[in-house]
């Protein structure tokens, strides 16, 4: 693997990493969903290296509280980014995998 596509490879798991540890927390319920969703979209997309960010929060995870809200949970995300540095791009996905929130690499390619 070229020194690009293993950068890439960490900018992509620097931002999900971020993602992740920025997010869980926030108050959200089924209806404000898609926009939280486009918000995470947006702010990690102004990132450098960054390519294409789409996010999914599924909804059928959240327990509402008292209030009628739920907390974004690690397990709620169904993340996929792509980093690009230089020619060398990665993709990479943060989604549940049993009962685990699991980032990893789904591909780098390297065309030079």
């Amino acid at each position: 693997m070229s020194r690009d596509a293993i950068e890439a490879a960490f900018e992509a798991g620097i931002k999900l990493g971020a993602l992740y540890h920025q997010w869980v927390g926030t108050p959200i319920s089924p209806r404000t969903a898609p926009f939280v969703e486009t918000a995470i979209e947006k702010a990690v997309a102004l990132q450098p290296f960054v390519e294409e960010v789409v996010v999914r929060i599924d909804v059928d995870q959240m327990i509402p509280n008292t209030f009628g809200y739920s907390e974004l949970a690690g397990r709620m995300f169904n993340v996929e980014i792509v980093t690009k540095v230089q020619e060398a791009t990665c993709r990479a996905a943060l989604k549940l995998d049993g009962d685990y929130p699991m980032m990893r690499i789904l591909e780098c390619d390297d065309p030079s």
